[in-house]
């Protein structure tokens, strides 16, 4: 089942809870080469959410559900009630959204305790119960996703999992090529999204451990798969996303330097300093940032020292905007 004809190879950000909200989106997608970006999820439970927390969580709604660059934005929904869920999913329809995905994948403890995220992949018939509910309950130009792991302590089920997720009507399906149990340890099982692969008809997306042009080739030879999803890679190396999509297009890649990035963490800064009242959020996003980003850029943790004891918002908009003058801290 599926209206949705989607260009290959499509590149898509990933849903990373309290890393990619909105003010990551707009940067990364500004930044370029993305298709397609999702939500953290929104976890459903016993409640309706109003249209305050459909804007909270995706503010993109109010441009018609894109980000500032015009990157499509898909709301991402966890849970194990699919009644309420669909009734969540509809709510949020009315509110604009007109892609959902459903979240098979979390390993967070706390949720799966809530019999949410990856714990479901213990069960496939309630996997498929929740897709075929929610597609069966949503109008039919409502995309429906689904994104799942290759199990929760082992791999046994990770072929009826994607099946059930067939089956249920999804028309978009994105594996993270790792366990629960696994985490985001080394390595990611690429050889198994070849597996799932075969023995799925609808489109598939593969995620896991891609940190550089060289992954994303090997990952799409392995496993069979023409679109790929970037998680801790595109946070790790902004333009990551950029150099894919130009090379996919036949163009000369040329990664941007430090120097090039520093304006961009400034204006990540600012929109961190906008969205919140909160005076330690903002800060904390900063650092964030930055801690991922020192393994692969030196001057980051140079960086991450000036502003480390810093609390003040204008002195730290100081460090970032004469960051480039200090030789110490250039690529």
């Amino acid at each position: 089942m599926s209206n949705f004809l989607i260009p290959s190879p499509q590149l898509y950000l990933a849903p990373m809870q309290g890393l990619v909200d909105d003010v990551m989106r707009t940067i990364l997608t500004q930044l370029g080469g993305f298709d397609a970006c999702v939500t953290e999820f929104v976890r459903i439970t016993h409640t309706v959410h109003s249209r305050a927390t459909w804007l909270k969580y995706m503010p993109e709604l109010a441009n018609n559900g894109l980000t500032p660059a015009g990157t499509p934005v898909t709301m991402q929904l966890l849970g194990s009630d699919e009644e309420n869920m669909a009734v969540n999913a509809l709510n949020a329809v009315a509110c604009g959204v007109d892609r959902i995905d459903l979240n098979f994948g979390c390993p967070a403890p706390t949720v799966n305790r809530h019999e949410g995220g990856a714990v479901l992949l213990r069960n496939p018939h309630k996997i498929e119960s929740i897709v075929r509910t929610l597609r069966q309950r949503l109008p039919e130009k409502v995309m429906l996703s689904a994104k799942m792991r290759l199990g929760y302590d082992n791999k046994n089920l990770a072929l009826a999992c994607a099946q059930a997720i067939e089956a249920g009507g999804a028309q978009l399906l994105t594996v993270h090529a790792r366990t629960k149990v696994e985490g985001y340890r080394p390595p990611a099982h690429w050889s198994w999204l070849a597996k799932i692969r075969q023995n799925v008809h609808l489109p598939m997306v593969a995620n896991g451990d891609v940190f550089s042009l060289h992954d994303y080739r090997l990952i799409r030879d392995i496993s069979g798969c023409d679109d790929v999803m970037l998680g801790r890679g595109a946070v790790m190396i902004p333009d990551l996303a950029r150099q894919i999509a130009n090379d996919n297009a036949g163009k000369s890649v040329m990664p941007l330097s430090w120097d090039d990035l520093l304006p961009w963490i400034a204006h990540f800064f600012q929109l961190c300093r906008y969205k919140s009242d909160n005076p330690k959020f903002a800060v904390a996003r900063l650092k964030q940032w930055l801690g991922m980003m020192k393994s692969v850029y030196p001057p980051a943790l140079i960086l991450f020292e000036r502003i480390r004891t810093l609390q003040q918002h204008d002195a730290i908009a100081i460090v970032l905007r004469d960051g480039a003058n200090h030789s110490e801290i250039q690529s």
